[in-house]
């Protein structure tokens, strides 16, 4: 008869190797693995490398999901284009980012012609695809 017993599960944790201020990208002199787990946690470097840094990070610890995330390709207070998008009409609009984010993210922004406060996805070109 053979026993098969479950005993804790270990993975790696990235931890970071010098206090890492929001804002700053984070490169791979940044961040080294432990072999300990953290609830939470990052456990791949390529998870962190060239992220940008969303709150501080310090030394020591381990840099948790949501610490970190796509680098910032928009502002708070740039001019953005805002692009709306239903089947044949597009319709383009000047507006202002309300705050900041990478790729992928939503975001308020403002119309500027209408002082409209709307939300969008920042597209890869840098506008913003404003939903309903």
């Amino acid at each position: 008869m053979i026993a098969l017993i479950a005993g804790p599960g270990f993975a790696d944790t990235v931890i970071a190797t010098r206090t890492i201020r929001p804002q700053q990208l984070v490169s791979a002199s940044d961040v080294r693995i432990d072999p300990t787990t953290v609830e939470g946690a990052h456990q791949s470097l390529g998870e962190v490398i060239g992220q940008e840094a969303r709150i501080a990070l310090y030394p020591g610890r381990a840099v948790m999901h949501g610490a970190v995330g796509e680098p910032a390709l928009i502002d708070r207070n740039q001019v953005v284009e805002l692009v709306y998008s239903t089947g044949g009409l597009r319709i383009v609009a000047e507006g202002r980012a309300l705050g900041r984010g990478g790729i992928g993210e939503r975001i308020r922004v403002m119309n500027t012609g209408s002082r409209t406060v709307l939300f969008g996805q920042i597209a890869p070109d840098g506008s913003v695809l404003v939903t309903k």
